[in-house]
């Protein structure tokens, strides 16, 4: 596990507390940000500061001193330098929508959020854009990745993908360790795209498995699954 880090005096809110937020709110206050931890569950935000920890979706994984259970997004955001969005893909719109008003001018915005919008088919960026407007400062983060591990402080390499490359090496900065290591990327649409379509070549090598078809097969799927995922990033500007 990597050693907790003396704290840096910076602030991200982190609005998200399934496994994939609480996790990534571990690795930042590992490294010594202070970490509002947001959740629309007031009762899950009190459990998680008795306990310490989020027994729900991440357990045995400590929270460190410096993250802070917040049930109130406001309180969350407003001592924050940067956020970052941790919220499945159906509910992106509406929490960057509750989001605009608490950000004033200068705060830059991250989200680790995979998938595409369900009614609409739109990547995170895109719903970003129209939320949020196009002169923010944004950034996506993605895997692959197991939020237990990174809740453990087991070996773990992510993207940081972002037009404005002061805060792709900002934030790379904030999570990158001696166990978690950041690449970065001017490719915001391909890490999109790697993000959506990742989860359905996994779900597609576990039904090979699944069925019998062995090594080759899954091979197979995986090595294909990537060609086809860099053609699909590219027809769709990545």
């Amino acid at each position: 596990m990597s050693a907790a880090r003396e704290a840096t005096g910076r602030c991200i809110a982190v609005l998200g507390a399934g496994s994939w937020g609480t996790a990534l709110a571990i690795q930042l206050a590992r490294n010594g940000n202070r970490v509002p931890l947001w959740a629309r569950d007031g009762d899950a935000i009190a459990a998680m500061a008795a306990d310490r920890e989020n027994r729900r979706y991440l357990p045995g994984c400590p929270l460190p001193e410096s993250l802070t259970p917040e049930a109130d997004m406001t309180r969350a955001v407003a001592a924050a330098d940067d956020v970052l969005v941790v919220v499945p893909s159906h509910a992106l719109r509406e929490t960057l929508e509750r989001l605009a008003p608490l950000l004033g001018e200068h705060r830059r915005v991250i989200w680790a959020t995979k998938g595409l919008e369900p009614e609409s088919a739109k990547l995170p960026d895109q719903v970003a854009a129209e939320t949020l407007g196009v002169e923010r400062v944004t950034a996506v983060l993605s895997g692959p990745s197991f939020a237990g591990e990174v809740g453990q402080g087991m070996p773990t390499a992510v993207t940081i993908a972002s037009h404005d490359d002061v805060f792709a090496r900002d934030m790379a900065g904030a999570f990158h360790d001696g166990v978690f290591r950041v690449y970065t990327t001017r490719d915001v649409i391909g890490v999109g795209v790697g993000g959506a379509v990742k989860n359905v070549l996994a779900i597609a090598v576990g039904i090979s498995d699944g069925l019998g078809y062995g090594a080759n097969a899954r091979a197979l799927l995986i090595t294909r699954g990537l060609s086809e995922m860099m053609r699909l990033g590219e027809k769709m500007g990545g």
